[in-house]
């Protein structure tokens, strides 16, 4: 397992770099495009291979150090962090096997550190297992490859990924079903809808993805496994890097947020008294109050990345605690959020204001896995046991 004796952020995301990359995520909002300079410059600053080991290209950092990078980088451009991450995901997935003695995502490691793209194929409309059940069908090749054929949705990086990491559920084959995680590259076999047009985190254009017979090569094929809840690494992989950098997302939404509040009450005055809004009781309390919620989420998700890292066995209790991290994560900046929008006052509810862009961002945390109800679920099964 490779470590980083000394770690600054600023190595890896310069303070030039960031202040480019916000001073584009309003327009990047407003036309409801794809932040394609953000991604050319995160691209030449090496931060597609972050998680990759330096012996093949990359920075060689860990998961703890990742998710220090992308709340720097949420604070900037929620979307194009939320964007990026999913490609950070799968390369995250590969440090873990590699971690743990297992090279079968090699390639995604040698892919990221040459350029390319990887993008997330796992959700699905109406597939509230996730990633133990699938809708899409996975037909085997004769040469050991697979055909996919099905509709993915929330299709981060749509209009730059060149490989495509997702599921499908074989069941023709003599010991189907079976779970099949494969990689595909783009080719005609993949339609990508123009159809992102949302409230909010609009820069990531996490468009609908229609597969129609698209192939994973036989080397590209990962994981033949049993649908349902499975102990196989990759599973745990996925769920964990997903949601620690999720986490990350959200908890640096919630940073920028209070920055942006502090900021404003320093220079708004009020009338009835003369005094800035920094000197205002009420305001100075919900302000402790926001910074007192926000100072929670760090550690947390440092702690949990750190046993990622680590190798540290929770046993039944991991899924509890990254799904814990997860729901903590975006309904605490939810709640910073929108006290930062009362705070801020009237102007923050203009279009032109990062408030208003930050408050609309943040709602797209509830609809990732794992939603509230999923959450709960988790947990309560691992405190509890299953449901009879």
């Amino acid at each position: 397992m490779e470590s980083v004796s000394t770690f600054s952020p600023t190595d890896h995301l310069p303070d030039d770099l960031l202040e480019r990359i916000r001073g584009r995520a309003a327009a990047v909002d407003r036309d409801n495009v794809f932040p394609e300079e953000d991604l050319a410059d995160l691209r030449a600053a090496g931060y597609l291979s972050i998680l990759v080991p330096t012996a093949r290209g990359g920075a060689g950092l860990g998961l703890r150090e990742a998710a220090v990078l992308q709340q720097r980088l949420a604070g900037a451009a929620p979307a194009t962090a939320l964007a990026v991450n999913m490609h950070l995901v799968w390369t995250g997935v590969a440090k873990v096997l590699e971690d743990r003695g297992i090279d079968d995502l090699r390639f995604v490691q040698e892919g990221a550190a040459s350029g390319e793209v990887f993008a997330f194929g796992i959700s699905e409309a109406g597939n509230d297992l996730v990633l133990f059940g699938s809708d899409t069908d996975a037909v085997p090749q004769s040469d050991g490859g697979y055909a996919f054929t099905g509709t993915k949705i929330f299709t981060s990086l749509a209009p730059v990924w060149t490989q495509l990491g997702l599921h499908g559920l074989d069941t023709t084959s003599p010991d189907s079903p079976k779970m099949v995680y494969a990689f595909v590259p783009r080719t005609d076999a993949v339609v990508t809808r123009d159809d992102w047009d949302t409230l909010g985190m609009r820069g990531t254009q996490s468009r609908t993805t229609e597969l129609h017979g698209a192939v994973a090569p036989a080397d590209r094929v990962v994981r033949r496994i049993a649908p349902g809840p499975n102990p196989d690494p990759l599973v745990f992989g996925i769920f964990s890097v997903f949601e620690v950098l999720l986490a990350s997302v959200y908890t640096g939404i919630a940073r920028r947020a209070l920055e942006v509040a502090v900021a404003t009450v320093k220079t708004r005055t009020s009338k009835k008294t003369g005094s800035p809004y920094s000197e205002d009781p009420d305001i100075r309390w919900r302000i402790a109050d926001m910074a007192l919620a926000y100072d929670a989420l760090p550690p947390q998700i440092d702690a949990i990345a750190g046993d990622v890292d680590g190798l540290v066995d929770h046993g039944g209790q991991w899924f509890a605690k990254l799904s814990g991290l997860k729901h903590r994560a975006v309904t605490t900046a939810k709640r910073v959020v929108d006290d930062a929008m009362l705070v801020a006052g009237g102007s923050s509810y203009f279009t032109r204001s990062e408030l208003s862009r930050l408050y609309r961002d943040v709602l797209a945390g509830m609809f990732h896995p794992s939603d509230p109800e999923s959450a709960h679920s988790t947990v309560a099964t691992a405190w509890l046991g299953p449901l009879p």
